[in-house]
């Protein structure tokens, strides 16, 4: 599920229409590049949080962006 309805990956009813997804901590999310997503997820450092709010969803894509394939991750279908 998500609600952030400006994402490319948004789909109706608030859900997440990517394969896979990567949250991480907000201090990795600072220091890694758009391309670490998903895909690269088994070969990264495990980043520990105390609470939802130190956390950042990596998949994030801007709807329409040129980016839209860049990280990784496809649509579902």
């Amino acid at each position: 599920m998500c609600s952030v309805n400006n994402c490319h990956y948004w789909g109706k009813g608030n859900r997440c229409e990517a394969q896979q997804i990567f949250v991480v901590s907000d201090k990795f999310a600072d220091t890694a590049t758009d391309h670490i997503d998903a895909p690269q997820a088994s070969m990264t450092q495990a980043t520990p949080v105390n609470n939802c709010m130190e956390t950042a969803c990596k998949t994030f894509v801007p709807k329409g962006s040129y980016m839209a394939s860049a990280d990784g991750v496809t649509k579902q279908q």
